[in-house]
């Protein structure tokens, strides 16, 4: 029997590696096709954001309160049996609205004074007065500014309004009045008569 000679038989050998090795590159190509198409399909990593801003706080700004003396609203009352001088009068407990006590016994000469009485930036236009009166006699009530001697800056006529303790508010027109002062009540009348009793006094824009 014939035997291949060895170059036919290298022959068929090489062909044998050379088709292996042909088979083994068509696979890593494979391979490396997979690999990369593995690739682009990852997603990128998202880029980071810069953080936000932290809110800014702004403290809040109060609206500014009017000055008292500023406001429109009248002024408190002054109780004529707390003022800082009582001349020839006495006070005696009252029926009047609100109870408390009343400065009577009044005669023309007599006088109440206020201290450091202050009517603030908007003037004081009138004044609003709480009087009774059971005398025949015909007097006034005037108001006069730091000084018991002054000119009046506002007045009231005093009359009967039926009984001592029968009580009315009258109201006084005023010269306007601003600052500090100090507030005199003055009283005059036809005779030496008791005129009038007071219970309170309170100054108006």
């Amino acid at each position: 029997m014939d035997q291949a000679s060895p170059t036919v038989y290298r022959t068929k050998s090489w062909q044998a590696r050379r088709r292996a090795l042909v088979a083994l590159g068509g696979l890593g190509l494979i391979m490396l096709g997979y690999a990369v198409g593995r690739w682009q399909d990852t997603p990128a990593p998202a880029a980071a954001l810069p953080p936000a801003p932290a809110p800014v706080s702004v403290p809040a700004v109060a609206s500014p309160s009017p000055s008292p003396s500023l406001k429109k609203a009248g002024f408190a009352l002054l109780q004529a049996e707390s003022a800082t001088e009582l001349a020839g009068v006495e006070v005696e407990d009252t029926t009047d609205q609100g109870g408390g006590r009343n400065v009577g016994w009044i005669n023309r000469e007599d006088h109440l004074r206020f201290d450091d009485y202050d009517f603030g930036e908007v003037p004081a236009t009138r004044a609003e007065i709480r009087v009774a009166s059971d005398s025949g006699a015909v007097g006034r009530l005037q108001i006069r500014l730091d000084s018991r001697d002054a000119e009046p800056v506002g007045e009231i006529s005093i009359g009967d309004t039926g009984g001592w303790q029968s009580w009315r508010t009258a109201t006084a027109v005023l010269q306007p009045v601003t600052g500090v002062h100090t507030v005199f009540l003055t009283f005059t009348s036809d005779d030496g008569t008791e005129l009038v009793n007071l219970n309170w006094l309170r100054f108006q824009h």
